[in-house]
């Protein structure tokens, strides 16, 4: 057994986003804390634990429902309606009422950018006949062929909303979205000019968008699970459903109150979204912070120490200074996960409850 064994001092960096704690083996800085003799007594102990230990990364998040989009209205006249901020608009909703008629809101992804009617081919006949058949209106084949039979539909339809029955869809009685909306912002009132600029509308799903510097967000990919801590004190189950690149993510590189810690970037990073996916959210305002939170590595009951009680033995490797009654003798240990300011060991007789060496 050596003579003179130093012990571990962990480098308190912390990498940004991750609350891992990047104290890896080949990370440690070692250095001499005192000469280990077995007849004498350490400074301080510590106990052996059996414990989960995680290791897991961190980003700093808000509440919300995503980036705002703006819905332009093209039909030509006076404003007379617009929806509430706020509101879910469906298939069917109206966007708006320009000179008292409806625009109304369709599914799907091609603008509206042309008349449509009898005689008229296309993927943008198809995407309307689509929409006339989830709003209950049958008699015609939902294909690109704009026919007789779907002019006769779209004058029903005309008529349910007290347009005139012309069996021709114009550009500004129309607007296509990829699916429901929420209204984030209105930014006309009833009475101004159009065409215009409306509304600005998100997606009707509350998520959170985080921020992290590029290079250290491997592990959100679409379908990551995360945890998500709310301000007061909740946590709710999320799923990772989009990444993207930001260019200009804010960052206050400050950690995250409970012990994250904050990550973004000025300059190219990653923008993460995370849907939330359990109950009880609704309650959450907008532009809330919270703590987002994925699982790297979990190891269920194993022993753990203080990573402080690890000795460097000069022979190589790792040991710890296992105190008993009669004395104190240095056991070499095969470390595992580091998580926590704590690291996983194993060696020959360590248990729970025993205590180890620790500096003063």
């Amino acid at each position: 057994m050596p003579g003179r064994r130093g012990r571990v001092a962990v480098a308190s960096t912390v990498a940004v986003v991750v609350a891992v704690v990047a104290v890896v083996a080949g990370t440690a800085a070692v250095r001499k804390r005192r000469t280990v003799e077995t007849d004498a007594a350490p400074a301080a102990t510590a106990a052996i634990v059996r414990q989960t230990l995680v290791e897991s990364a961190t980003v700093v998040g808000e509440v919300g429902y995503g980036t705002a989009v703006p819905v332009d209205v093209r039909a030509t006249g006076t404003v007379t309606w617009v929806p509430e901020q706020g509101a879910t608009l469906a298939r069917g909703s109206q966007v708006a009422r320009v000179d008292d008629g409806p625009v109304v809101l369709l599914y799907g992804a091609l603008p509206m950018y042309r008349p449509l009617g009898a005689g008229a081919e296309g993927h943008d006949v198809g995407q309307l006949t689509q929409n006339l058949k989830a709003l209950g209106y049958t008699g015609f084949a939902a294909n690109t062929r704009f026919t007789a039979a779907t002019a006769t539909a779209v004058r029903r339809w005309q008529r349910d909303l007290g347009l005139p029955e012309s069996g021709v869809v114009e550009v500004g009685r129309v607007v296509f979205t990829a699916g429901p909306v929420r209204v984030a912002t209105v930014s006309v009132r009833p009475g101004a000019a159009a065409p215009a600029q409306v509304l600005a509308v998100t997606a009707t799903t509350r998520i959170v968008s985080a921020n992290a510097l590029a290079g250290t967000a491997a592990w959100a990919g679409r379908g990551a699970r995360v945890t998500v801590r709310l301000q007061d004190g909740r946590v709710v189950p999320g799923v990772v459903t989009a990444t993207a690149t930001a260019t200009s993510a804010g960052a206050s590189g400050q950690p995250a109150e409970g012990g994250g810690a904050a990550e973004g970037a000025r300059g190219n990073g990653v923008r993460i979204t995370v849907e939330l996916t359990g109950s009880g959210t609704a309650d959450v305002p907008e532009q809330t912070g919270v703590e987002v939170t994925h699982v790297l590595r979990r190891r269920v009951d194993v022993l753990t120490v203080p990573v402080a009680a690890l000795l460097a033995l000069a022979e190589g490797g790792y040991g710890v200074e296992v105190v008993e009654p009669a004395g104190t003798r240095v056991v070499a240990v095969k470390t595992g996960l580091f998580a926590d300011g704590r690291v996983e060991i194993s060696g020959d007789g360590l248990r729970e409850g025993q205590h180890v060496g620790m500096p003063a």
